[in-house]
C-alpha cells in the first residue's frame, strides 16, 4: 500500500475497560487486592503506585463489589456528588485541585459513615500537603502499594489489551514486545494504542519490523534492534507520530 493511500479513520475514542472480570491477580497486586475484603481503619484505605500499575482498575473492582460511586481527583470541584450512604472511590486523589475541598470530602464521608477508597502515585502521608488538618488525616489512612508488575502480569495485560481492540498479533511478536518495551503497564497501553492506530491507517498487520519502527520513532522501546528497523517498510501516517 502506498504511503498516500492511508485509510481515513473516524475519531472514535477507545475507552479503557475496567471490568472486574478483566482484572489480573498477580504477586504485584495481591496485597492491595486482599485489603479490599478487610475492615479498613476508620473506613479509609489508599492504594498507591506508579501510573498504569492497576490502581484505577482495582478501584473499579471494589466499586463494582460495593456498588459505590467512582469519582476522580482531577474532576472534583464540589461535594454535590458525594453519596449519603455506602461509600465512594476517589481515583487520583493526589490530584484534587484544592486542599480544603479534599479535607471537606474526607470530613463529609466521616460524618455520613462512608467507606472511602483513594488512589495516588505515592502514599497519602507523602503528599505535599500544606493544610495541617488535611495532612494529619492523610497520615492516618492505611495505605497499601502495588508493586512492579511481574512477567506473567505483563503478558496477561498485553493479551487483554490486544483482545480489547480485537487485534490479532502473533505470539512471537507479543514475546518480542514484552522483551523490548519498558516494564510498565502504562507504556504497554501506549504501545498497543499506537500499533492499533498505525495498523488500521496503513492496512498492515502488526509484524516485528512494523512494531520496531513505530515504537522506536515514538521513543517507547527500551532496546532497539537495528537489523529489524532496517528491514521495516517505510511509511508515513500523517498526524500519527
Amino acid at each position: 500500500m502506498r504511503p498516500d493511500a492511508l485509510q481515513l479513520l473516524l475519531p472514535f475514542p477507545h475507552a479503557a475497560r475496567y471490568d472486574s472480570r478483566d482484572f489480573v491477580p498477580a504477586a504485584s497486586n495481591r496485597g492491595a487486592l486482599a485489603w479490599l475484603d478487610t475492615d479498613w481503619p476508620d473506613r479509609r484505605l489508599a492504594v498507591w503506585g506508579p501510573a498504569g500499575c492497576g490502581k484505577t482498575h482495582l478501584l473499579h473492582v471494589w466499586a463494582e463489589r460495593a456498588e459505590v460511586r467512582i469519582m476522580t481527583g482531577h474532576g472534583l470541584r464540589t461535594l454535590d456528588e458525594v453519596p449519603h450512604g455506602g461509600g465512594l472511590a476517589l481515583d487520583d486523589a493526589d490530584a484534587v485541585p484544592s486542599e480544603p475541598l479534599l479535607l471537606h470530602l474526607l470530613n463529609t464521608a466521616r460524618d455520613r459513615g462512608l467507606s472511602v477508597l483513594l488512589s495516588g502515585q505515592t502514599p497519602p502521608s507523602r503528599w505535599p500537603i500544606r493544610l495541617p488538618d488535611l495532612s494529619s488525616r492523610l497520615r492516618a489512612i492505611a495505605a497499601v502499594g502495588i508493586d512492579a508488575p511481574s512477567d506473567d502480569l505483563l503478558a496477561a495485560l498485553l493479551v487483554s489489551l490486544l483482545s480489547g481492540r480485537q487485534m490479532h498479533v502473533p505470539q512471537t511478536v507479543q514475546d518480542w514486545l514484552l522483551t523490548r518495551l519498558p516494564r510498565s503497564p502504562a507504556i504497554l497501553r501506549r504501545a498497543v494504542e499506537r500499533l492499533d492506530r498505525i495498523s488500521l491507517e496503513t492496512g498492515r498487520p502488526v509484524t516485528r519490523p512494523l512494531a520496531a519502527r513505530v515504537l522506536a520513532e515514538a521513543g517507547l522501546l527500551h532496546t532497539v534492534d537495528d537489523d529489524v528497523l532496517d528491514a521495516a517498510p517505510f511509511f508515513q501516517a500523517p498526524g500519527f507520530l
